[in-house]
């Protein structure tokens, strides 16, 4: 089986109610990038020094950790945010009152083709198999204006694991892995040139690998999805 071909995954539906479940303790446990290893966050400089302009999307912005991130690296910035789940969404626009942060399905974004100058998809891709996650890169690469930037942060390989736990509530999740090479080629087949590809080890917090892939729109690129 080739890698978009592997679909079996939840409906959006469904992961957004488990994250209304557990979005209060979501964003105990993680309120923060401070997570993050320090060559997650340096891809993240490199993301923002890339960006033709200031209009930022949080593609997934949970409860807005990496959200106050970007800002915290440059209060310039014209932060947005969407997620499935509207009780997160809801922690984000307490934490960013002054930010537009919508309830949506990453795969039909609410902007015009080539209005935003970057997308930060910070683990917004990991229940989701590489059938929707074609579909999502497609979108991003729709929004972006030419020379925009992307930045996809991911779980690294080709697993599946799935939980009936999560955050301290009996949710059901799956999670996928996806390979920095197969993510790179989904972008370049909507437009986006890799600019830097990151094969992580797992450390001791991590349930694996982690991989990362930060592009270019390519302008004039014309998608092949």
């Amino acid at each position: 089986m080739s890698y978009r071909d592997r679909v079996d995954h939840l409906p959006g539906d469904a992961i957004g109610f488990a994250y209304d479940a557990v979005a209060e303790s979501y964003a105990v446990l993680l309120p923060n990038s401070s997570f993050e290893d320090s060559a997650d966050l340096a891809l993240i400089n490199r993301f923002v020094e890339l960006l033709p302009g200031r209009h930022v999307l949080d593609a997934g912005c949970g409860a807005g950790r990496m959200m106050t991130h970007l800002l915290s690296l440059d209060d310039t910035l014209d932060v947005e945010g969407i997620d499935l789940s509207e009780e997160r969404v809801q922690v984000t626009r307490a934490r960013h009152p002054s930010r537009r942060v919508e309830q949506g399905d990453l795969s039909r974004l609410p902007y015009g083709d080539g209005v935003l100058d970057g997308v930060l998809a910070w683990y917004s891709i990991i229940h989701s198999a590489p059938a929707s996650v074609s579909a999502y890169l497609a979108e991003f690469a729709r929004v972006l204006r030419p020379n925009g930037v992307v930045l996809v942060g991911f779980h690294g390989g080709a697993s599946r694991r799935d939980s009936s736990h999560a955050y301290g509530h009996d949710v059901r999740l799956s999670v996928f892995g996806h390979t920095t090479d197969d993510i790179a080629g989904v972008l370049r087949d909507v437009g986006v040139e890799t600019v830097a590809k990151l094969d992580r080890p797992a450390r001791s917090v991590d349930p694996g690998p982690q991989g990362f892939v930060l592009g270019v729109r390519v302008p004039d690129a014309v998608s092949s999805v």
